[in-house]
């Protein structure tokens, strides 16, 4: 008789305690309820709807607007009145200054790399606030972006998730070596453990990235527009030396990003296997056929022209004599790649080389990729699923998916009809964490 009575009184308190450990439950639910919602770019929109987040990551999305009837004691984001859309992507940034030319290269000698870091965490947070939740930093000195990479994903420090190449690497006098224009008495001073001159040296500077600790290996394979040396922006790598630092970075089980301006050198690197090519300023035939058999991805990084058209400006002066040509043909013929690149099917990841223009302003770069062939819509995955694919990162983010961290933007508007919506984020969430807009219609329990 006394198993009847215990199961029973089990019963009983099952059917007691099980609401309570649902309430429970969503009492750690976040409810966002999206006017609109584009939670998968490159597909249609949805309407109203609600995405149930849960320890930062999306659990559920559900039709219609859902309120705490169905989830009691959940906190309520209320933008019924925005456009609700994955957080952006940015696959190539400098963090660590807003500063070029000739201002840039003094700050190198007057700034200590304690400052940096400090600029390179604030410049971390106005992209953060603009609405971009990732990253890719491609190139610093110091490691002060690894350094503000980990602090990020602790939490020490608002900002985007940093994916981060470390030291960028190139051939001596290439793009890359920090050694370009100075006299031969700093010269003789100044680190250039990041460039390579053969195949043993390349391996061995892919190398050094590797032993710090990076998610990723930036190269350039053509001159630079700011470098201060007056060498063109044609190839400037042997093929054996690209192939070296391409082999050596995949034989770790990393990407490889290129930077490259000329035909030759991008045409090299994508022979090669690169995984992107950032700039492109010059595509010919063969380059096209080669992103589209290859897979790579082209990473058109427009917004380059805005900070060269401010900073000359404001001072005629800001760039030496042997960058200023450069300069002017970069702005002369920046989008007519891209122009060829969309109809030709070539994957494009969005990328502003902000650094280069200005931190926090990453959206301009919309109204240019529109301007140049691209629709708002494929503009926008060009920015999310594009990106997070060539950052592999696809599993955590670039869509609104349950299992995916709950990273999401809001605007007032449409940026499928008007991109330049996503220039005014009103509302940015990471990780299920909100750090802008938390007064739109944000109740902290409850509706």
């Amino acid at each position: 008789m006394k198993f009847p009575v215990l199961a029973a009184a089990l019963a009983a308190s099952l059917a007691l305690t099980a609401p309570a450990q649902a309430q429970e439950a969503a009492a750690g639910t976040v409810l966002v309820q999206a006017g609109h919602l584009l939670d998968r770019p490159g597909r249609a929109p949805r309407g109203p709807s609600t995405i149930v987040i849960r320890q930062g990551v999306v659990v559920e999305i559900r039709d219609g607007i859902v309120g705490t009837e169905a989830f009691p004691g959940a906190r309520v984001i209320d933008l019924q009145d925005r456009f609700v859309l994955p957080g952006l992507i940015d696959s190539h940034v400098h963090l660590v200054s807003d500063r070029a030319g000739q201002e840039g290269l003094l700050s190198e000698f007057t700034d200590s790399l304690p400052a940096r870091a400090y600029e390179a965490a604030e410049n971390a947070r106005k992209t953060l606030m603009a609405g971009f939740t990732t990253v890719r930093n491609l190139g610093d000195t110091g490691g002060v972006t690894l350094a503000l990479r980990d602090a990020v994903a602790r939490g020490a420090v608002p900002g985007p998730r940093i994916l981060d190449a470390g030291t960028s690497i190139s051939t001596t006098s290439g793009h890359m070596d920090g050694r370009n224009g100075l006299n031969d008495e700093i010269r003789e001073h100044t680190d250039h453990d990041n460039v390579c001159d053969d195949i043993g040296s390349c391996r061995e500077a892919v190398r050094l990235q590797i032993s710090r600790g990076v998610d990723v290996i930036k190269i350039a394979t053509t001159g630079g527009v700011n470098s201060r040396i007056g060498a063109g922006l044609g190839a400037q790598m042997f093929e054996d030396e690209a192939r070296a630092l391409i082999d050596t970075a995949h034989l770790y089980g990393k990407k490889v990003a290129v930077h490259a301006h000329g035909a030759d050198g991008i045409d090299l690197a994508l022979r090669l296997g690169a995984d992107s090519i950032e700039h492109g300023t010059i595509f010919d035939d063969d380059t096209i056929g080669l992103f589209r058999t290859s897979g790579a991805y082209y990473v058109p990084t427009l917004s380059t022209v805005n900070g060269y058209r401010e900073r000359l400006a404001a001072n005629p002066d800001a760039y030496p004599p042997e960058v200023l040509p450069k300069i002017m043909w970069r702005i002369s013929i920046t989008g007519q790649s891209l122009q060829r690149a969309v109809p030709a099917g070539v994957r494009i990841a969005f990328g502003t080389d902000a650094g280069v223009s200005k931190h926090g302003r990453n959206a301009d770069e919309f109204e240019l990729m529109v301007a140049n062939g691209m629709t708002p819509a494929t503009a926008i995955e060009a920015a999310t699923v594009n990106a997070a694919d060539l950052l592999g990162l696809s599993q955590l983010v670039g869509s609104l998916e349950p299992g995916k961290q709950a990273d999401l933007i809001a605007v007032d508007g449409d940026p499928l009809t008007d991109v330049t919506t996503l220039k005014s984020v009103d509302f940015v969430m990471k990780g299920g964490e909100v750090f802008k807009g938390e007064g739109l219609g944000a109740s902290p329990t409850g509706e």
